[in-house]
């Protein structure tokens, strides 16, 4: 009978060490998914950034920058 008892805590124990992991890898799965949105939404506002920078007045060419070089330098 001490043979049945200790396989049955053996089972009831790998049965609750799977519990605790299935919530585990749920709770693993679910931060991914957050953090791919999280990464896609980034990376479409930096392609939007990147689609409105050579509309932006403040890019300049090479040879506008040396022009404003002041005259101390």
């Amino acid at each position: 009978m001490s043979s049945d008892t200790d396989i049955q805590a053996r089972l009831d124990e790998l049965e609750i060490r799977v519990a605790l992991q299935d919530e585990l890898l749920d709770s693993l799965n679910h931060t991914v998914a957050r953090l791919q949105q999280t990464l896609d939404l980034q990376q479409a506002q930096l392609r939007l950034i990147y689609q409105r920078l050579p509309e932006s007045p403040l890019q300049e060419s090479p040879s506008s920058a040396a022009d404003n070089i002041p005259p101390h330098y």
